[in-house]
């Protein structure tokens, strides 16, 4: 059983660093009209400038929820994160939400909450979800990006539809067991000493069940 963790974890590593190492390599523009490079990475939502996003050609954003807005327990917010929306809305952005959780009721409160459509569960790093959301948002590749907790679903996913995007660091929640593997290959930690929001999920979860 030893020997098989340890195959195992190798195995993740290796996946991990080479999907690392491909995405670091391709997250750049490839479109001769923008010229502009957005950051690849960003520890939250709120610390992304919207001018710089729409200087770069961004006109639309797929979001991730788990751990990006909110953490997977719904126990903290990221700080700023639903002012950092409604100003990207003023600016004329576009939103739409993937999400890989299982829990629709949770995926529906947010989705009511922030007023973005949204998909789950999205079968990330899949190319279908990505489509869809762009088509639903109807914008093209170029003008889109992907913001999210995860490179092997998110930056993945963007990347297979030739979208850009940009990695913020994962809210705390309680590890998964691949992410004791391999979670800090794909994800980026939340700062000790950063601020977090708490958030209470009792309150309005009951109205989507």
């Amino acid at each position: 059983m030893f020997k098989f963790k340890t195959l195992l974890f190798q195995i993740f590593r290796l996946v991990a660093d080479s999907l690392h190492f491909l995405l670091q390599k391709t997250n750049r523009p490839s479109f001769k009209e923008n010229p502009y490079r957005l950051p690849r990475q960003a520890y939250t939502l709120n610390d992304i400038d919207i001018v710089w996003l729409q200087t770069c050609g961004i006109k639309g954003i797929i979001l991730d929820l788990d751990n990006t807005i909110v953490s997977e327990d719904d126990r903290y917010l990221s700080p700023g994160a639903e002012d950092w929306i409604s100003q990207a809305k003023l600016a004329g952005l576009l939103f739409f939400i993937l999400s890989n959780g299982k829990r629709r009721y949770r995926v529906k409160f947010w989705s009511h909450r922030l007023d973005i459509p949204a998909l789950s569960p999205a079968k990330k790093p899949f190319p279908s979800a990505f489509r869809h959301a762009m088509g639903h948002i109807g914008l093209p590749a170029k003008h889109v990006v992907v913001i999210g907790d995860s490179l092997h679903t998110d930056a993945l996913g963007a990347w297979l539809c030739r979208c850009r995007y940009i990695q913020v660091a994962s809210l705390p929640h309680p590890p998964r067991w691949w992410e004791k593997l391999a979670g800090k290959w794909v994800q980026t930690p939340y700062p000790e000493e950063a601020e977090l929001w708490e958030f209470d999920a009792a309150v309005g979860y009951e109205k989507f069940f």
